[in-house]
């Protein structure tokens, strides 16, 4: 397993990390599982509030000494947060599921536009900085799901030691992207990845050209590797997180992540990631390049962002997060396709002739069904 120093923090890291939302139902084998990967030399185990069960079932996998082999990653449920003394609640709730006097680092969870203003509103900054001073959690993070503008607003907001983003091979361009994960290095922020594989969704929904781009390339690997290896040639991505449902998944990431360097890709593979990023997006119902060209909308629509998110879901099929992203931080600014008047000047300037007031209703549509 290859390791790394965390951030500013003194902690050192597996690069792989396991994500604790997709346990296997019988709890038994979920410890199993954690417990093989604490001892293959994955340390960083990523859970949260909200995850079914995840923390009991963690909490009795640490026993017996796996404790000391765990860094410990927790997030606080801000949608339910209706006072300031809620964060603690929650993180009380989280300490005792856990069965453990601290957690290595504690998330605020999920910071779209609404869930950030709520952190504002009752005061998230100062309930950090009291857990840190009490003893409760180490260091301070957030994960993310919004737009790029936001994630960096998010960033500045206060001395986080560490984000946690949406990132993928599809992805470069999505939420805080490519462009947020080095805006945050640039901070000496730790950054992770959680969503590498989307899911699941990019490994088991990829066009048959992606097939033969991947049987016919000079190295063999499996798309899933592939995904991984893009992500963890990133100097800038601390840890990748993975949620495996069974052991088989499990030791295949570890397999992958054996010899997990930075900057092992040539520019003949990352020609390849951009070629199977290409096919998928083929599958896009709109064609718009994000050019820009019908910015600003009079009516504060954010054209560009809904039609990637629209594309997004079309081409996942019914990724949830790209709703999420969308109610959360799109509508929540006043920024919603809802906001369309169909003036038309948008689709004057745009140069792939796209009738935009007439596919921001199928857009609005379809990221605001549940």
């Amino acid at each position: 397993m290859q390791y790394i120093n965390y951030g500013t923090t003194d902690l050192v890291v597996s690069r792989f990390g396991l994500g604790c939302m997709r346990f296997p139902k019988e709890q038994q084998e979920a410890i199993d599982m954690v417990r093989y990967a604490l001892d293959h030399g994955v340390n960083y185990l990523d859970t949260a509030y909200i995850y079914n069960n995840s923390e009991v079932t963690l909490g009795k996998a640490l026993k017996d000494g796996y404790r000391n082999k765990s860094v410990i990653v927790a997030k606080n449920p801000i949608w339910d947060v209706r006072k300031y003394d809620d964060f603690e609640k929650y993180l009380d709730e989280e300490l005792k599921r856990l069965e453990v006097d601290y957690i290595d680092i504690y998330l605020l969870h999920s910071l779209g536009a609404e869930n950030f203003d709520k952190v504002i509103q009752f005061d998230g900054f100062t309930f950090l900085d009291k857990m840190v001073e009490k003893g409760k959690i180490r260091h301070t993070g957030f994960s993310f799901h919004g737009t790029n503008e936001l994630f960096k607003k998010v960033v500045d907001s206060y001395p986080f030691e560490m984000a946690q983003i949406q990132l993928n091979i599809l992805d470069e361009f999505q939420q805080a992207g490519l462009d947020g994960l080095k805006y945050a290095y640039q901070k000496k922020m730790a950054t992770v990845i959680m969503e590498p594989l989307r899911g699941g969704h990019i490994v088991n929904n990829y066009p048959e050209e992606v097939d033969y781009l991947i049987k016919n390339y000079k190295e063999k690997r499996s798309l899933v590797e592939w995904a991984f290896r893009w992500l963890y040639n990133l100097k800038e991505a601390s840890v990748i997180i993975s949620g495996t449902n069974n052991l088989t998944q499990l030791k295949e990431n570890i397999s992958i992540f054996s010899d997990a360097k930075s900057d092992v890709m040539s520019e003949e593979d990352l020609l390849l990631i951009k070629a199977i990023r290409t096919e998928f997006e083929k599958k896009n119902v709109i064609n718009c390049t994000g050019c820009k060209y019908c910015m600003p909308c009079p009516y504060g629509v954010d054209i560009p962002e809904i039609f990637k998110l629209y594309n997004s879901v079309s081409v996942m099929k019914s990724h949830f997060i790209d709703r999420l992203v969308y109610r959360d931080t799109i509508l929540h600014a006043g920024n919603g396709a809802d906001k369309c008047v169909e003036c038309g000047i948008c689709k004057i300037h745009c140069p792939q002739s796209i009738d935009i007031p007439e596919e921001l209703k199928k857009a609005h549509q379809a990221l605001v069904k549940k």
